[in-house]
């Protein structure tokens, strides 16, 4: 039975999700999604992806600034809905609006919550090493993810996963999910189940600041980084004062003082363990294997990389 719904997201997480709602027949009342930002080589005002799908698609888009005005509270309950689905929309959900769908706000969030709550689960569960990850379809309330779970579906984390790998993965997964457990919730199927008080931990947001290696740390925790914060905010250190991203790596044997290049190879000391630099970027250069990246500028055994 199609639903009366408002979708509210922003990025391309959430664009699955409502690509199936759309496919399963439900109405889209509204499109909530953060307003434009400049973006790009011009700084253009850009519509966020969720934006542009929907209004590719001939739905009404909504991207009001805060939602914790009277009026848009008034807006949001005219428009009479059996529930809204929100995913990474990004705006505090003031009560006014959690209570206005019949059904309530139900949420897709991108772990097994109530392992990290927050805004990056995704990197936060490989950058600790976590052997899997899923997706949560909660049911809304006040707090920062903490409300009681309608549905769950692990996924492994692939040894090899990145960030950008394990977003797209579990987006397709969310997707899929919601899909099936709508329509049992809006049946009275399905029981919301509170979470644990044990287990809990938070996805802090990600800062460019995170994304210069600190070689005194363990090689395995640098290697989980690199694939962690791939695609955004990257990884990077600083070769003879010039700022070099770090894109692929992998484990290898060595040690020596910490930043220290142990070999022809680029493998680099780090304060347990040592790193292979498989793929790095020069500033204003496109990306290079080693080998490649030290024909055009050597790296003698040695060096100390900042």
């Amino acid at each position: 039975m199609p639903l009366r719904l408002a979708f509210m997201g922003a990025p391309d997480f959430a664009v699955p999700t409502l690509a199936a709602l759309l496919a399963a027949g439900h109405e889209i009342a509204a499109v909530y999604s953060q307003p434009p930002r400049p973006a790009g080589r011009g700084q253009k005002e850009q519509p966020t992806p969720v934006a542009a799908f929907a209004a590719a698609r001939g739905l009404p888009v909504l991207t009001p600034a805060s939602l914790k005005p009277p009026a848009e509270a008034e807006r949001f309950r005219a428009l009479a809905l059996d529930a809204a689905i929100v995913v990474a929309y990004g705006l505090i959900l003031p009560p006014a609006i959690l209570a206005a769908p019949r059904l309530g706000c139900l949420n897709v969030h991108a772990s097994l919550l109530p392992r990290w709550r927050g805004a990056a689960p995704i990197q936060r569960a490989i950058l600790a090493g976590d052997a899997e990850s899923g997706v949560s379809i909660m049911q809304m309330d006040q707090g920062l993810d903490t409300g009681p779970v309608l549905a769950r579906a692990a996924h492994p984390i692939a040894p090899d996963a990145t960030g950008a790998s394990l977003h797209d993965e579990l987006a397709a997964l969310g997707a899929r999910l919601l899909a099936e457990t709508l329509p049992r919730v809006a049946a009275g199927q399905i029981q919301a189940v509170p979470q644990p008080a044990e287990g809990v931990t938070y996805a802090a947001k990600l800062s460019k600041a995170e994304s210069a290696l600190d070689w005194g740390k363990p090689a395995a925790l640098l290697e989980r980084q690199v694939r962690a914060f791939t695609p955004w905010p990257g990884s990077h250190f600083v070769l003879e004062g010039q700022r070099v991203k770090l894109l692929r790596a992998a484990l290898a044997e060595g040690a020596g003082l910490a930043g220290t290049v142990l070999d022809e190879d680029l493998t680099v000391a780090c304060g347990q363990g040592a790193l292979r630099l498989l793929e790095l970027q020069r500033e204003g250069k496109r990306p290079q294997p080693a080998a490649e990246f030290l024909r055009g500028r050597p790296v003698a055994p040695g060096t100390r990389l900042g």
